[in-house]
């Protein structure tokens, strides 16, 4: 699925081909184009290349070939450290805030790339939004909760107003009261008109906010579709629990079509 032939997308990639080793490639001539606004969760069985393909985006992985645009603009030869200022902003899966700092230092560390006078009315505006983390800013970011931190890692990615954010398994060893509350605290953000991009493994959740969905297989889009048909597609549970039956579903009662 493509952004409309009139509006530009606000991420793509086109034959992407990308790895750690050369002549190795994960990721294996990707074609994704992501729409202003949406929601969308990269799905896949564990090895897929979702992890990389995102890293890829962001620079982390070295791309071989191929391209990745935002809003049109070509952004392969931007350093990583420069894409967030360029629009795109990516929370990492693990390491994605300074565990010795504390909260508002980590903020104010995020707040670099702006001008010197928006920084305080930009921390001060995250603070409302996220009160939890306005409630102790002088708290050692490494002794928050893992809801705590991954808030504190959004809060940071938004800090420049990012059209795009991209998020690496955000749930990873959460509880699912706190995946819960991430993933509402994600679909509040792409209320707001930003785009997000998610690799879940917890796919029901990640299907429950996502409107579409990708699923990668041996690096490559095996399928893709509206995020409530994929709930009940045979083919995600085939993937995820070896079996034929949905995941909205019981087994014997799962609706969805057949794929090669």
């Amino acid at each position: 699925m493509t952004a409309p032939a009139s509006q530009t997308p606000a991420l793509q990639t086109q034959a992407l081909v990308a790895g750690y080793e050369p002549g190795l490639p994960i990721v294996r001539g990707v074609d994704l184009s992501v729409a202003p606004g949406e929601l969308l969760v990269l799905l896949g069985p564990n090895g897929a290349g979702k992890s990389t393909l995102v890293k890829a985006i962001a620079g982390v992985v070295p791309i071989h070939s191929g391209s990745v645009t935002l809003a049109g603009r070509d952004i392969i030869r931007i350093p990583t450290h420069r894409k967030i200022a360029e629009g795109l902003a990516f929370v990492p899966q693990t390491e994605n805030i300074f565990a010795t700092l504390s909260i508002h230092e980590n903020l104010q560390i995020a707040a670099a790339v702006l001008p010197k006078a928006a920084r305080s009315g930009k921390i001060a505006a995250l603070y409302e939004r996220f009160p939890d983390l306005a409630a102790r800013p002088s708290r050692q970011a490494g002794t928050l909760s893992g809801g705590q931190r991954q808030m504190l890692a959004v809060a940071r990615a938004l800090i420049v107003d990012p059209p795009v954010i991209i998020l690496d398994e955000p749930s990873a060893g959460l509880s699912p009261k706190i995946v819960s509350e991430v993933f509402e605290m994600l679909r509040q953000i792409n209320a707001t008109g930003v785009t997000v991009v998610l690799v879940e493994q917890n796919v029901k959740a990640a299907l429950a906010i996502a409107s579409r969905a990708v699923v990668l297989v041996e690096g490559r889009i095996r399928h893709e579709g509206a995020a409530a048909d994929l709930l009940g597609d045979p083919l995600i549970a085939k993937l995820y629990l070896g079996t034929g039956h949905s995941l909205g579903h019981s087994a014997g009662h799962s609706q969805g079509t057949k794929h090669p």
